[in-house]
């Protein structure tokens, strides 16, 4: 591990050395290059800066704990301890760090929200996740556009459809795929009997067309008229927009904006991310299958989480872990949730690292 730090610490005085010359600075694109790569590895640096002056501290207070003074001996092994204990954190941080990135961390997400098993307590409960995760991304400083949404006759949603924008979205995001289980008793269950409900929750990463190229005569699109809230011009113009990838199936409806244009903008948007999703769950079976993991594959038949109102408990199942704030994760605190599945996979990942 020393080695390939020393490597990374190399690479990195390079790249910062690169960035301060006259020429870089005038390229405008090579600039973005050298500085992105320097910020990817800067948190590695710095670590393994930390780690070193705490290598030099132990081997110094071995020194003093191997001395003829007892006092200072019984003083130097109290340091020993908080160094050793300081060394091995850092070392846990830097492993983490050194693991292979998943590409897709930095981008932006299709988050798509339906209501699955228990009629209109499923719908309710699927309104609830969207506006959970919407408050979430709210925290975090990040962009949330709806792109489509379908709502219950009993204030629920059916399905919602929407884009977050922000600083590394889907690293933070990308293991909330599945299905979320919710028991509680409904407002009109007269005898207080508890329901399951089920809402399904896909996280796809934003494909952009450098990821996936569609070619044109793979699409059917078709217009008709909008329906729903929208003013004067519902069942006037065709400005709806439903586009069938014709290889794979997919179909996409847009009718939230008035212009026929941005609905096939929107739709466009929504089917490359849903295709590049495609792919990449084909990469992650196959890896699946030679590996045996289920890292980061967010299959959507898994249950992954149960929302239980009458004990205010959530548990995901895929971790075993227990938290009773219900009411706070449904307003929007979710760091704590995702802390915990995050930590979970990257250390299942260091375990596969270790033994390849």
């Amino acid at each position: 591990m020393i080695d390939k730090l020393t490597s990374v610490e190399a690479r990195y005085a390079d790249l910062a050395g690169k960035l301060a010359d006259s020429a870089v600075q005038a390229d405008p694109a090579q600039y973005r290059t050298h500085a992105k790569a320097l910020s990817e590895i800067e948190p590695i640096v710095e670590r393994f800066g930390k780690f070193k002056t705490v290598l030099t501290q132990i081997a110094q207070a071995q020194e003093l704990a191997n001395g003829s003074d007892a006092e200072m001996r019984e003083l130097a092994q109290e340091e020993l301890r908080e160094l050793e204990a300081r060394r091995n954190a850092l070392e846990g941080e830097i492993k983490v760090l050194l693991l292979p990135k998943d590409v897709n961390d930095e981008k932006n997400v299709m988050l798509e929200i339906r209501a699955g098993t228990g009629g209109d307590e499923a719908a309710l409960f699927a309104g609830e996740l969207f506006r959970m995760y919407t408050r979430f991304a709210e925290n975090q400083g990040w962009r949330v556009e709806l792109l489509s949404m379908s709502e219950s006759g009993v204030g629920g949603l059916k399905e919602a459809i929407a884009m977050i924008e922000g600083r590394r979205v889907y690293s933070q995001l990308k293991y909330e795929s599945g299905v979320h289980r919710v028991q509680r008793v409904p407002a009109t269950e007269a005898s207080g009997r508890i329901h399951t409900s089920t809402a399904t929750v896909a996280v796809l990463p934003e494909a952009e067309e450098v990821d996936i190229q569609i070619d044109q005569k793979d699409l059917r699109i078709d217009t008709f008229c909008s329906s729903g809230p929208g003013g004067q011009s519902v069942n006037t113009t065709y400005s709806a927009v439903r586009i069938t990838h014709i290889p794979t199936g997919l179909v996409v409806s847009q009718q939230d904006e008035k212009s026929q244009i941005k609905n096939k903008a929107k739709a466009l948007k929504v089917l490359r991310s849903r295709l590049y999703e495609m792919e990449r769950q084909k990469q992650q079976d196959a890896i699946a299958k030679d590996r045996r993991s289920q890292v980061g594959t967010g299959e959507r038949s898994e249950k992954i989480r149960t929302y239980n109102f009458p004990q205010s408990r959530i548990t995901d199942h895929r971790i075993n872990f227990t938290t009773h704030q219900l009411v706070n994760v449904l307003n929007g605190a979710l760091n704590e949730l995702i802390d915990q599945v995050v930590s979970h996979y990257q250390t299942e990942k260091l375990k596969e690292a270790t033994t390849v």
